[in-house]
């Protein structure tokens, strides 16, 4: 009985509503249990019913059928607990539900704090992620489009030739990204943060997770992330070089709204990229680790040290020591971070280009309209409601669309099955 009256009408119009995105939550009954803990009842019926883009305090009033101070006073307080995402334009603010991961999940174990307990939520969020998995699964492995890509490790990138460095764009570096970020944030790194309360977690620094733009904006304002400037991001980008931490960050080329500085024992990422490695759920960078059996003594730091086991032992085929090992990389599973290089004492470790560059997605629209191509949920974003209301949205829903290869622009047509896109995805296909 307890738990019919927890999975209620309102939260299960929540649900319904969280996966109308492309990142969405699988039922569970923990994950109402989750929810219950970071939102009521009422503010779940109030939720389900906000649309998929960004909108303002009046068209929530407009569905909530409340008053525009009332309806001001609530998106202001779920923002003020991270709920909801909230960025002023024009001196007015704009809202948007983030997605549970990167999003509100995270979120709530960001900071320190005494209006939830955190570690109740944290045993949830273990039993959620790490237990019954379908919620990583859905993250990380439908679909060929993920949502974080690894970047390179920079510290390394002075080993690579001159004509290979030449390849390392700036969009793939993640001080590149925290130097053009219009707001820098910090705050606690959730994995760690949800281990430490589980007394599963490792030594590595714990107030290190980095988030920026209109993300950065949201969380500082609301004090859930901490505002530091471009010098103390770098100094705690040294930092996580120095702890071999593997930066993940938002699968995107500009305006990224986070990095997170991954272990791999506590981090989701890299738990999802270790299990489910050769499905691919974490883009790698635009290199792999290479070996040269030659000079390599056999001395297993960098298995250690691999987030994501893809370095094994094998004999070196040494003649004169036949008993001699060497490091072998897999390929396949490499993410090409440069952990492994900077750990390597004689040197026997480098960073290759890979033989076909990765591809990452413009900004965030594109990113999402690719996913949600992929999952099947296209139709979602097109069609809904407030969507349809701004030519402006739906103008950057349909660019990204006609900018995708001819396999996905056909996908957006079959899950869409609208005259309108296919005559103007033949259009375009002519020109």
């Amino acid at each position: 009985m307890a738990h019919r009256t927890l999975k209620s009408s309102a939260y299960e119009g929540l649900v319904e509503r969280l996966n109308r995105f492309p990142q969405g939550a699988p039922p569970s009954k923990t994950l109402y249990e989750i929810l219950k803990i970071l939102v009521t009842e009422k503010e779940a019926g109030l939720i389900a019913q906000l649309p998929i883009k960004p909108f303002r305090a009046a068209e929530a009033a407009r569905r909530w059928k409340l008053s525009a101070v009332d309806s001001r006073n609530i998106l202001d307080e779920l923002a003020d607990r991270a709920i909801l995402v909230d960025i002023e334009e024009g001196g007015e603010p704009i809202y948007v539900l983030p997605p549970p991961m990167a999003g509100f999940f995270e979120f709530s174990l960001m900071r320190l704090r005494g209006d939830v307990d955190q570690q109740v939520l944290a045993e949830l969020f273990y039993q959620y992620l790490n237990v019954e998995e379908d919620f990583i699964k859905n993250l990380f492995v439908d679909g060929q489009t993920q949502l974080g890509r690894v970047f390179v490790n920079e510290a390394v990138i002075a080993d690579v030739s001159a004509d290979h460095a030449l390849q390392v764009l700036d969009y793939e570096r993640a001080s590149e990204v925290i130097k053009s970020a219009r707001h820098i944030g910090v705050g606690l790194c959730y994995c760690r943060h949800k281990m430490e309360h589980l007394g599963k977690n490792c030594s590595a620094p714990l107030d290190i997770c980095m988030t920026f733009n209109s993300s950065a904006e949201s969380l500082t304002r609301s004090g859930h992330a901490r505002a530091i400037d471009v010098a103390e991001c770098l100094d705690l980008l040294d930092q996580a070089y120095e702890h071999n931490l593997v930066q993940f960050g938002e699968n995107v080329q500009n305006r990224v709204n986070f990095i997170c500085n991954c272990c791999g024992c506590c981090c989701e990422a890299m738990i999802a990229a270790r299990k489910y490695g050769i499905l691919q759920p974490v883009h790698t960078s635009n290199f792999v680790a290479r070996v040269t059996t030659e000079s390599c003594t056999g001395c297993a730091k960098c298995i250690q040290l691999c987030p994501v086991e893809a370095i094994g032992l094998v004999s070196a085929n040494d003649p004169h020591q036949p008993k001699r090992n060497s490091a072998r990389v897999t390929a396949d599973i490499c993410l090409g971070c440069g952990v492994c290089v900077r750990v390597c004492g004689p040197r026997s470790l480098s960073l290759m280009p890979r033989a076909r560059r990765v591809f990452t997605p413009v900004d965030n629209v594109h990113r999402i309209v690719v996913m949600a191509i992929e999952r099947g949920k296209l139709q979602h974003l097109i069609f809904d409601n407030q969507v349809l209301f701004s030519h402006r949205a739906l103008a950057a829903l349909l660019g990204a669309v006609l900018n995708l290869s001819p396999v996905k622009r056909a996908l957006a047509s079959e899950q869409m099955k609208s005259r309108y896109l296919v005559k103007l995805l033949q259009w375009h296909s002519r020109r």
